[in-house]
């Protein structure tokens, strides 16, 4: 975006903004002089510039606030009263489908006819602390190191549909499958074909060959119907 939008946004919202930040000032009964109080942490151009960094490119309020120097708070704020400004004067953004649950993801996969994709992905995090009883859950078979391990589901293209909460890493992928509801979410839900890895064998059987993973070794001569 050229400094020139830019400034023309400054001098299109700002006087909104300020007209607006001051019908709430004055809504509400006054317990400080005129002038007292805390001042603005953010001007109003830095506002715009972290609501269109935020809108164009995804930044989190996280980020956002190690850039200005502010608060989380703050930032969440100022987006809060700017995009409205912005989606007044046609500046917004086309909502996508949001996909809350491992089950809705099945639903829009199947009702869309995609392929989609799982698969474990593991986390490296620091050793729990001595005498914790779970300590050890978190030690990876696989890597032997501590970490935490998400399930990833996406479509055929790779783009990201569903992302499990961390479990400690000893726990097996398919095991994480099973817990998150996978096999049952698959038996009741649509015919969707799901590609995954050696580590989900296993799930193809109880999924009436839903999954799909590589044939087990003693299977490769003679492999199963599904």
């Amino acid at each position: 975006m050229s400094a020139e939008v830019i400034a023309e946004l400054v001098s299109e919202l700002g006087p909104l903004w300020h007209e607006r930040h001051q019908a709430r000032l004055v809504s509400r009964p006054r317990k400080r002089a005129v002038g007292a109080g805390a001042k603005h942490q953010l001007v109003f151009i830095d506002r715009l510039l972290a609501t269109l960094v935020h809108l164009r490119h995804g930044a989190t309020h996280d980020v956002l606030a190690c850039w200005f120097g502010v608060d989380r708070s703050t930032v969440s704020r100022a987006i809060g009263e700017v995009r409205p400004l912005l989606a007044e004067r046609g500046c917004t953004i086309t909502l996508g489908l949001r996909l809350r649950t491992l089950a809705e993801v099945i639903d829009h996969l199947g009702s869309s006819g995609q392929t989609g994709i799982i698969d474990g992905t593991e986390i490296r995090v620091r050793r729990p602390a001595a005498g914790r009883k779970d300590r050890d859950k978190y030690i990876s078979g696989k890597n032997k190191q501590n970490a935490v391990k998400a399930m990833v589901l996406t479509n055929a293209d790779g783009r990201m549909l569903f992302c499990s909460p961390a479990q400690p890493a000893s726990c097996a992928d398919i095991t994480h499958a099973r817990q998150l509801g996978l096999v049952k979410h698959l038996a009741d839900g649509p015919a969707v074909e799901i590609l995954a890895d050696a580590g989900y064998q296993g799930l193809g059987a109880q999924t009436g060959g839903r999954v799909v993973t590589p044939p087990h070794r003693k299977f490769k001569k003679n492999p199963p119907d599904w």
